[in-house]
This record gives C-alpha cells, sequence and structure tokens, in this order.
C-alpha cells in the first residue's frame, strides 16, 4: 500500500477509490483537449442532477477592456437577500488549464444563498492558449469592472472578497498582488483554497505527493510548464505569474487559507501563510490531516469537509461584517 493511503482520512480514501483515473491520474495533461472535454461533462452531468435554486439568479456580464478581450463573468446573486449584497470574486479551480466559470454554479448557489452575497464568478482565460500572467489580468479587469458597477448592480462596493480554489486560488493571489502594486482598493480580504502558487516543485510536499492520483507532482509539473513554458522554473517568472515569487507580502488584505497535508501545495501555502504573517498580514491557516487535494470536491460529505466548509462559512461571514454597508 502506497504510503500515502496510509496516511489517508478513511472517507477520503474510500471515496477516492470512486474517481475515475487514467494511467496519468485523474487530470491527464499528456491530453489536454481530452481532459478538458471529459472535465466539462463532468462538471455539467453534476449540475444537471442537481435541482435548480429559484431564489437565486444567474446573468453573464462583459467586463469591457481597450488593450485585451473583454472579460466574462457569471453573476450568482440571491435574490431574497436584502441589498446592497457583499460579493464574492471568484475563480474556479482547474490548474489554470481547464475548468470554466459554471463548473462551481452548484455549490457557490448554496453559499450565495446562505450567506446572503452575490458570488462574481471570473471566466479567467486559460494557459497555454494565454500564458501567465494573463489569467491575472483578467482578474484585474473584473475586479476594477465590479467596483465600478457595484452600485448598479445592487451590490456593495465597500465589501467584495477575493477567493479562488487550486489553479484559481494561485490566480485570486496573483490578482490580489497586482490590485496592490497598481495602487487600486484593497479587497475586504483573500480566501486561497489549497492554492497553486509556485511553479519551482521544490518543496518537500511537491516531492512527496507522486502516487495519490489527484494532481500529484508530474501532473503540476506538466501544468506549470502550459502556464509558463520555458520559462517555469527559471528566474524569469513574476510574481503575478507565481504568487510565491513575491519577495513583498505587505499591505496585503486578511488572509484565508486551506489545504490537506497529503496536498503537494501543503508546504508553498504554509510558507506563504507564514510569510504573510511576517509582513503583518492577518492569517487564518487551516491544515486538514489525512487530506488530498481537492478532498472538499471529491468527499463533500466527509467529516473533513464537513468541517472545511463550516470553518470557510463562518469566515467569510465574519469578513463579510467586518466593512459597514453604505447607508
Amino acid at each position: 500500500m502506497p504510503a500515502s493511503r496510509q496516511l489517508m482520512d478513511q472517507e477520503l480514501s474510500l471515496a477516492l477509490d470512486a474517481v475515475p483515473m487514467t494511467p496519468n491520474g485523474a487530470f491527464d495533461l499528456t491530453d489536454l483537449a481530452a481532459t478538458r472535454a471529459a472535465f466539462r461533462a463532468q462538471a455539467e452531468a453534476a449540475a444537471d442532477a442537481q435541482p435548480g435554486d429559484p431564489s437565486v439568479t444567474i446573468e453573464t456580464h462583459l467586463a469591457r477592456r481597450a488593450d485585451g478581450p473583454d472579460v466574462p463573468i457569471r453573476l450568482l446573486r440571491p435574490t431574497e437577500a436584502p441589498g446592497p449584497l457583499p460579493v464574492l470574486l471568484w475563480f474556479h479551480g482547474g490548474g489554470q488549464v481547464l475548468g470554466f466559470a459554471a463548473q462551481d454554479d452548484p455549490w457557490l448557489t448554496r453559499l450565495g444563498a446562505s450567506l446572503g452575497c452575490a458570488v462574481a464568478v471570473v471566466d479567467y482565460r486559460l494557459a497555454p492558449e494565454t500564458p501567465a500572467p494573463g489569467a491575472a489580468e483578467d482578474g484585474f479587469t473584473a475586479y476594477q469592472w465590479l467596483g465600478r458597477e457595484a452600485e448598479a448592480l445592487g451590490l456593495d462596493g465597500t465589501r467584495i472578497g477575493i477567493g479562488g480554489q487550486s489553479g484559481g486560488g494561485g490566480v485570486a493571489a496573483a490578482t490580489t498582488l497586482l490590485i496592490r502594486d497598481r495602487g487600486g482598493v484593497a479587497p475586504l480580504f483573500q480566501s486561497l483554497t489549497y492554492p497553486m502558487l509556485d511553479d519551482r516543485n521544490r518543496t518537500a510536499s511537491s516531492h512527496e505527493i507522486t502516487d495519490i492520483g489527484i494532481w500529484d507532482r508530474s501532473t503540476n509539473i506538466l501544468a506549470w510548464q502550459a502556464i509558463l513554458g520555458d520559462r517555469a522554473g527559471t528566474d524569469d517568472v513574476c510574481p503575478y505569474s507565481a504568487p510565491s515569487r513575491t519577495t513583498d507580502l505587505s499591505a496585503l488584505p486578511p488572509t484565508f487559507i486551506t489545504v490537506g497535508d497529503l496536498d503537494c501545495f501543503r508546504d508553498e501555502n504554509l510558507d506563504y501563510a507564514a510569510r504573510l504573517r511576517a509582513h503583518g498580514v492577518p492569517v487564518e491557516f487551516h491544515l486538514y490531516p489525512g487530506a488530498y487535494h481537492a478532498f472538499d470536491l471529491i468527499a463533500p460529505d466527509s467529516r473533513l469537509a464537513t468541517t472545511f466548509h463550516q470553518t470557510w462559512s463562518n469566515y467569510l461571514t465574519r469578513q463579510f461584517h467586518t466593512a459597514p454597508s453604505p447607508a
């Protein structure tokens, strides 16, 4: 039995057994087109299997810009919550090479309804068609647009948080750095769920996680090669492409980071949290024992996932109530 299986939470181990695996793991980046198609089909089937929530509307908007393509934004809004609504600007997972804005509709709909917040999902461009930092530039454009249009949309421009998952967590972190460095109004917080931050793949966890099948070392290396091309692992990588590359983490908003201890991103996430705190940024960090990458998606009803969901929901609720709604 692989060492990782011996350390894995039992509920998560059972859920992992049900995940379809190729010889290259659950996400075969050696055949990106086929994996994208399979990923979309699986996400759409999961969405179709769940009843829609009539109390949440979904709209598509375009954040326009003169120096690049417009950025589609999928806005989920609970209609029964009193406005103006706080907003979570969200970046979907997929290693920055897979995924699409609507993939998280089922659980983001529930999140928005339970918290009384809107969720604006950025349909950022993927690699390798758009190398980094293209995704972060899309995020910056979306954030600027949201700030400008908040009042017209019935949203609270003083309560905008940024969040993302996996590859999207890396884009969220990079977007937050861009906002700070370009003098923008800081978001209320950044919430990074097992974020993809470091292209160098040199931490202990990046070497340890090789046999689980859910975003192991080999998959991560292929993803970064798609994101950065020949720049991956070299000195020619800016923080807006790989946030761990930044040396200055000061003047960033309060940060929530969560990761499992069987995730190849574990140590880069630990390092990012420690350096944020050393620069005076309030950090809430959660490390889940026996949890692999995307454990909350693969085993959403497990005890660990339930604990994470409640902890994260509590954090978002606290943060959204730290800024007063405009009169």
